[in-house]
């Protein structure tokens, strides 16, 4: 994936030189749980996870300018339907230790400015848990639109009801005039 940059975030691949930070913050039981999986338990969990992301080439490091270390991370997944039609996802984590910041909001636009600019991709989807407030303010900040309320399929927590929203490009370059 191409690197992208925002006033105070590198945006690139994982390596596995990441795994101290990647662990660091996969491990604590505020951030998994709100993405659908459980914290991990020890460093070789997360060594298997960092693997896949690195192999599948979907998922951005989120890494802090100042401090140098990755803080989380914003994964544009391509998913095809039952009728054969692509779609990308967006889904994002960030260490508890660096919300409230508006750090994920910043990283998100700066994808989305990636995918529909440069990639010129035609929607984007985007979910969160209903009462993950905290991706509900990231996504509306980022102006995405209401679709409906489903089930999502978690990792380790069964089927959660989830609210779903969408960005088509040209909504997105609407927003870019205003």
């Amino acid at each position: 994936m191409k690197q992208l940059e925002t006033d105070r975030l590198i945006l690139r691949d994982f390596c596995k030189e990441d795994l101290d930070d990647f662990y660091n913050y996969c491990k604590l039981k505020t951030v998994g749980p709100n993405a659908g999986w459980k914290p991990h338990t020890d460093k070789e969990e997360s060594r298997v996870i960092l693997k896949s992301f690195i192999e599948k080439g979907d998922v951005y490091a989120v890494v802090s300018k100042k401090e140098n270390i990755v803080i989380g991370s914003v994964g544009l997944h391509k998913k095809i339907d039952l009728k054969g039609k692509i779609h990308y996802e967006i889904g994002y984590v960030l260490s508890t230790h660096y919300e409230g910041k508006g750090l994920m909001t910043e990283a998100v636009k700066r994808v989305l400015r990636h995918a529909f600019l440069e990639l010129e991709l035609e929607d984007i989807m985007v979910c969160h848990f209903i009462e993950n407030e905290k991706s509900k303010r990231v996504i509306d900040k980022c102006g995405f639109t209401f679709t409906s309320i489903g089930p999502h399929k978690t990792i380790h927590f069964g089927v959660k009801k989830s609210k779903y929203y969408s960005l088509r490009r040209e909504d997105y370059i609407k927003l870019l005039e205003d």
